[in-house]
């Protein structure tokens, strides 16, 4: 997983509430079990009408927007179903952050896991932001996660929290995996130790006492 230090990048405003994991990624698109494609659908029933045809209404098809990779949107965000397809679709299209007021607990966690930064501003904080965004739709943001920083080139500077232990991971570039592979020596020597306490504890074959 590529280590997240700092990013700049295109501020896509999704100026919604409540943004479920089901209308992230739709149910019939839930039998792929690799990571791969999954921002084709991001949003598929909002985004594509009859045939797949681009939604001219809806904000991820706005030219303007195009490459866009940080994600500005409202309270609750991720709720719904706890699919992990939502955060693969949100990284593959190309949003390595997103910003909001709060999230729901699951997608917040599978965030992390996929390399994504689902930093936690408050209202206030939102609130500006959407306003400059909208009057400003090249309006770009700079993220820096070590000093927990965003700012804009108009001297904008806000600041957010975040767990060590997550910040950690994105710093790092780990998933679960990765996480498990940090501590491969204490593994090793206790399934060793294991392994022996096992040989000296092995099961006895009752039949023999029949």
């Amino acid at each position: 997983m590529k280590p997240f230090i700092t990013h700049t990048g295109l501020v896509l405003p999704f100026d919604r509430v409540n943004v479920d994991t089901d209308q992230m990624v739709p149910k019939q698109f839930l039998k792929a079990l690799t990571r791969e494609g999954f921002g084709r659908i991001l949003f598929y029933d909002w985004r594509y009408l009859a045939g797949e045809k681009p939604n001219p209404e809806f904000i991820l098809n706005f030219p303007e927007y195009k490459g866009a990779s940080l994600l500005l949107t409202r309270a609750n965000f991720g709720c719904g179903s706890s699919r992990e397809h939502a955060p693969w679709a949100i990284g593959d299209y190309g949003f390595r952050v997103i910003l909001a007021p709060s999230y729901a607990d699951i997608f917040y966690n599978n965030c992390f896991k996929n390399g994504i930064l689902p930093a936690i501003l408050k209202d206030s904080d939102i609130d500006q932001l959407f306003k400059r965004a909208e009057a400003d739709r090249s309006y770009t943001l700079s993220v820096d996660l070590p000093n927990q920083s965003i700012t804009d080139n108009k001297s904008l500077t806000l600041t957010f929290e975040i767990a060590p232990s997550r910040k950690e991971v994105l710093l790092k570039g780990l998933d679960d995996i990765g996480t498990s592979l940090q501590h491969v020596g204490a593994i090793d020597a206790y399934e060793k130790a294991h392994a022996a306490t096992a040989t000296m504890y092995a099961p006895v074959d009752v039949k023999n006492y029949s």
